[in-house]
């Protein structure tokens, strides 16, 4: 499937769809401080999660997750307590599927 970006939105632009979860994780921003995310859903490439705290696009938080351990990813968007990210290295569909079973367990 080909996509002109220029009339496309952001949701459309996914490389994958994302799987509702429902889990807290903690997360390390930029200033190495811990912070707990509610991620919301998830796909091999990012996640959206509520936080807190005051985050900016751009910004690099190092997540920790059950199956993959720490995934450093790089905030697109933040509005209104959300945020989208996209991790730096792609989560293996393997390891995916894993971490999507551990969610869904808790």
């Amino acid at each position: 499937m080909t996509y002109h970006f220029s009339t496309v939105t952001a949701d459309e632009r996914r490389v994958a769809d994302r799987d509702e979860v429902h889990y807290r994780a903690r997360a390390f921003g930029p200033d190495a401080r811990p912070h707990t995310l509610l991620v919301v859903n998830l796909s091999p490439h990012g996640l959206m999660a509520r936080c807190d705290a005051d985050f900016a696009e751009g910004d690099r938080l190092r997540i920790m997750l059950p199956v993959v351990g720490v995934a450093v990813a790089e905030i697109r968007w933040c509005l209104g307590g959300r945020m989208g990210v996209n991790f730096e290295t792609a989560i293996d569909l393997a390891s995916y599927y894993e971490l999507l079973a551990q969610l869904m367990k808790k």
